[in-house]
Order: C-alpha cells, then sequence, then structure tokens
C-alpha cells in the first residue's frame, strides 16, 4: 500500500476494535435475539371442572416507565438503566406475564374460571398486577436479575380490597450475559408467580 494511503487508514484502524467492543456479550451489527418468559409451569393443583369458587378476573398487566418496552435492561450502577443493543424480549414483558399468571392461577384449581378483560364474563375477583422491575443487575458477582411486581386483589362485589402486595424475587445468572440474564430471569418469574398465587389463595380463604 501507497505510504500516504497507509497514513490515512491508520487511525480508522486503531479506532475500530473500540468501536466494536459492546457491554456485555455484545458486537457491532450482530442480529438480534429475541427472548420468552416461560418459566417452569406449575402442577395443578385440581381439574378445572371441580373448582367451585369465584371467577377470577385477571386484568392486564401494566409496566413501569423504563420496562414498558422490549428492551432488555440491565444495570451496572444504581439510578442508571442500559438496554442491551442486540438482545430483546419477544414482546412486552407485561404482556407475557399476563397468560402466565392466568396459567398459574388456574393451577390452583381454587376459582372457577380464571379470565382476562374481554372474556365476556362476570367476575367476583380482579387481579391487578405492575411490573415495576425487570433488570440484570451486573453490580456483584454473580450478576442477578431482580424483579419486583405489586398486585392487588379486590372483590368486586364487595368493592373492597382483600390484599396488596409488593412482591420482589431474585435469581443469580448463571453466565455474564443477556441469555444467562434470560434463564435467571425465568427463574426469579417463577418464585414470583408461586408468590402471587399464595397471595390470592391466602386472601379468599379458599
Amino acid at each position: 500500500m501507497h505510504p500516504v494511503r497507509w497514513l490515512l487508514l491508520a487511525p480508522f484502524l486503531i479506532l475500530l476494535p473500540g468501536g466494536c467492543a459492546n457491554f456485555p456479550g455484545q458486537s457491532a451489527g450482530k442480529p438480534m435475539q429475541t427472548y420468552m418468559l416461560a418459566p417452569a409451569p406449575a402442577v395443578p393443583a385440581a381439574s378445572p371442572t371441580t373448582a367451585t369458587g369465584p371467577v377470577l378476573l385477571v386484568s392486564t398487566p401494566q409496566a413501569e416507565a423504563g420496562y414498558d418496552s422490549r428492551r432488555m435492561a440491565y444495570t451496572e450502577r444504581p439510578f442508571e438503566l442500559r438496554y442491551f443493543a442486540s438482545n430483546s424480549w419477544a414482546d412486552d414483558p407485561a404482556r407475557m406475564l399476563e397468560p402466565l399468571l392466568v396459567r398459574r392461577l388456574e393451577a390452583l384449581g381454587r376459582y372457577r374460571a380464571v379470565i382476562t378483560p374481554g372474556a365476556g364474563a362476570d367476575a367476583g375477583l380482579r387481579l391487578d398486577t405492575w411490573l415495576e422491575a425487570l433488570v440484570q443487575e451486573f453490580q456483584a458477582t454473580p450478576a442477578q436479575v431482580r424483579i419486583v411486581l405489586r398486585v392487588q386483589l379486590t372483590d368486586l362485589a364487595g368493592r373492597r380490597i382483600l390484599a396488596s402486595e409488593r412482591i420482589e424475587t431474585t435469581a443469580p445468572t448463571p453466565s455474564a450475559d443477556p441469555y444467562g440474564g434470560v434463564i435467571a430471569a425465568n427463574r426469579a418469574l417463577e418464585q414470583a408467580l408461586d408468590r402471587v398465587a399464595d397471595i390470592c389463595a391466602g386472601a379468599t380463604g379458599e
């Protein structure tokens, strides 16, 4: 190569490795990887046909700012939220949460039916859920995923709140990368869903 051309290209060649470095497990131009929230299902406690409890309406979960999109959030220091550039959820986490809540509560075998908005049936109870956090935290080793849910169970007929609780669960990541975070997220979510089921069962005394 001509010496002049080499000198012109040299600065770009020196900067190239730094420009390709991303945090963690990312690289420039990497195809987008998408992941599911799909924790292990609970073992049904009873056949739905034998349940005689009230109809439970699971309202559409809402998400706090920062967690209301498909972006996968992580943090390295307090108060700062970042997102993986080439990794995302298959859908908004709050939307993926709705069918998981329904299946977990159906597995209790305590409700005549567990429905979602638009089902066209009258419900005696309503469960409202807010996703306050779903974040992979790298402040310590090993990294962990933290999930925070706020739930409220309401007796619609009596117009009273039966239970209101903030649930926080964590799970360590098997690897310090986005896929390790996905595995940990599903483990932490399994714990959170079990806690939601306990709250609903305890509040109704079923």
